[in-house]
This record gives C-alpha cells, structure tokens and sequence, in this order.
C-alpha cells in the first residue's frame, strides 16, 4: 500500500484512518506488571491466532546483576525441546565466546542485566501455530554482549510464556507484547 501524504486542510476520513491504523506494523498486545522479589514471571493470554510473529520486552526492572532471563513457553513441552546459541564477547577482551543450548527446559540468555537493570526485546516467531517456533535478542550484561538465537523443537501451539531470572529475583518493571501485523 502507497503511503498518503495529507496537505494542511484536508479532511482525514474515516476509511483514511481505519486503513492506515489497519496496516500498522507492531500492534499492542498486552503488559504485565512485575511484583517485587519474585522468582518468575508468568504471562498468560500472550500468543493468538491474531499474529505469527511477536516482540517481548522486559524494561524498568531490577535484580540480582550477575542473572540472566530465561524463557520457555507454559504448556504441554514448554519447559523442554529448546535448541538455540548465544555468540558474544566479553567487553574487556572482544574475543568471540558462545554458550550453546541442546535439548534445554528454557533459553538461557533471553534477556540481560547491566548494572542492576533488566534488559530484553525478544523475537517470538510462531508461537501460537503448531509448528516449530524461532527466537532472537540482542543479549547485554554488565560484562558482555551479543546475539541469542535458537528454537523449540516441539511443534505445539502456545499462548503463554515464563520468564525466570537463572539468580535472584525479579522487582518491577513491565513486560510488554506486541504483535507483528500479518501481511
């Protein structure tokens, strides 16, 4: 679809509007509050027929600074079948480094912790359908950075996810969902 330009004056319609909010990209899903010391966050009602492709952030929250976040799926082999890698480089010596998961209950390395701060924006391909799902993020902690990408090798449909610092707690903060708009 072309994008319109509208002049000074004239009259935005109704269908004007509606098509260009139809066509958005990221459309909001849902958020999630996060309480105070807990040692996971469940998030429900996530992932639906109405979108394949997602982004999940967790920002505003702290913790423990040598954590990582974790996610897996709620549900029937949600918590098994992860395959994935994280390839990154300690900030002192820029040497490449990589972590690998195999057949793992969760991806490692989902989301970081700098300086006490939570950090994640994941990428959640095809959660809801029965299919295989893939993800991505960029990965930062107080002494690293790099790229997590792997998949879950069960080919169910989910509609909820966990998040689970692998030390400590998690305090505060929000988990947002967006929905990638279908083409």
């Amino acid at each position: 679809m072309a994008i319109k330009t509208f002049t000074t004056g004239e009259v935005l319609t109704a269908s004007d509007t509606n098509t260009y909010l139809a066509n958005s990209g990221l459309v909001y899903v849902k958020s999630q509050t996060v309480g105070s010391g807990v040692g996971s966050v469940t998030v429900s009602s996530a992932f639906s027929t109405d979108y394949d492709n997602y982004k999940v952030q967790y920002i505003g929250g702290t913790g423990t600074a040598s954590s990582v976040l974790t996610f897996a799926y709620t549900g029937t082999n949600g918590n098994a079948g992860w395959y994935g890698n994280l390839i990154y480089a300690n900030f002192l010596s820029a040497a490449p480094l990589s972590a690998g998961y195999n057949n793992a209950a969760s991806i490692t390395h989902a989301g970081g912790n700098a300086g006490g701060r939570w950090n994640m924006t994941l990428e959640v391909q095809q959660p809801f359908l029965s299919a295989n799902s893939f993800l991505s993020a960029p990965y930062v902690d107080s002494s690293n950075a790099g790229n997590m990408s792997g998949y879950h090798s069960f080919a169910n449909s989910y509609t909820g996810f966990v998040l689970t610092p692998t030390t400590g707690t998690l305090t505060g903060g929000t988990i947002i969902v967006y929905g990638y708009r279908k083409a």
